[in-house]
This record gives C-alpha cells, sequence and structure tokens, in this order.
C-alpha cells in the first residue's frame, strides 16, 4: 500500500493542485508539438496559447491578465514579439494615449484557427473514447470556477 488515503479530502485536495499545474505545463507540450508538426517554429507555445486567447478581442496588456488570457510574467516581452512577427497588432489607444490596444492579425487569426482545430479535434476524441462526458465537463468546469472564485475571494478580501 502507498500509505495515501485516496479518500481524504486533504489529499484529494492536494492532488488536484498538482494535476491542475501538470495539466497546464501538459497543455503547452502538445502546443509545442503541434506547432513543430506543421512548421510553425517561429512560435513558443505561451505565444499560441496568448493568440488563442485573444481571439476577437481587442484589449490592453493590463487586460488580457485580468481577464485571465494570459497567466504569465512576461506578457510584455511576448506581445512585443508577436507585433515583430507580425501575429499581432498594436494601436495606441485614442482615450489614453498610454495604453496601447492589441488586436490579432490575419497571421495571428491562422494561428488562432489552427489551435482551435486541434481543441476541437482533441474533444471529438475525448467524447467519442468516453474517457469525458458533456455532463462531466460540465460538472469540473463549475468546480475549477469555484475553487477560482474562492481563491480570488480570498485574495480580495484577506485569507
Amino acid at each position: 500500500m502507498s500509505g495515501y488515503d485516496f479518500n481524504d479530502p486533504k489529499f484529494l485536495f492536494l492532488d488536484i493542485l498538482s494535476l491542475v499545474e501538470r495539466l497546464h505545463r501538459r497543455l503547452l507540450d502538445v502546443l509545442k508539438n503541434h506547432l513543430e508538426h506543421i512548421g510553425k517554429n517561429d512560435l513558443n507555445p505561451v505565444q499560441a496559447l496568448l493568440l488563442h486567447n485573444v481571439a476577437d478581442h481587442e484589449m490592453t496588456a493590463g487586460e488580457l491578465k485580468t481577464r485571465g488570457y494570459y497567466q504569465g510574467s512576461n506578457v510584455s516581452y511576448n506581445l512585443k514579439k508577436l507585433v515583430e512577427m507580425g501575429y499581432l497588432r498594436h494601436e495606441r489607444s485614442d482615450y489614453d494615449r498610454r495604453a496601447v490596444r492589441i488586436s490579432l492579425t490575419d497571421k495571428g487569426y491562422e494561428i488562432r484557427d489552427l489551435i482551435d482545430a486541434l481543441y476541437e479535434r482533441q474533444l471529438e476524441e475525448l467524447m467519442h473514447d468516453d474517457l469525458v462526458s458533456h455532463d462531466e465537463l460540465k460538472h469540473l468546469r463549475k468546480n475549477l470556477r469555484n475553487l477560482e472564485r474562492y481563491w480570488s475571494d480570498k485574495l480580495h478580501f484577506g485569507l
């Protein structure tokens, strides 16, 4: 026996936290492999994920983080590189000249669509192989949103 009590809520909670972290890293690995497979070696997986998340939105760099579209610490570097490579356009805001608004270029939309197609295929495979159902996805999303809301409240209102 491994010494773990798989029914213990603390074990389950800590295992879930570890799993969420590993899943994000695994997603980046999958995106890296996909980018290499399609010959898009100029992009790293974080940049591709950022392009997918920006999608049809026009926003500032700060809004990327507050809306949850970017979790990293080097957003300025990645935005600068994506603009230089022609995946993003940036324009000074008409209302606040200090703010720069970003949006996808046609080249950026190509990557967004490629990543979206990858996600569609993977979801179809998961559901076809009965690895996850629609109801399970809804339940998982609800639980993860509740956890996110709980931690956000702790940050805003104190631990």
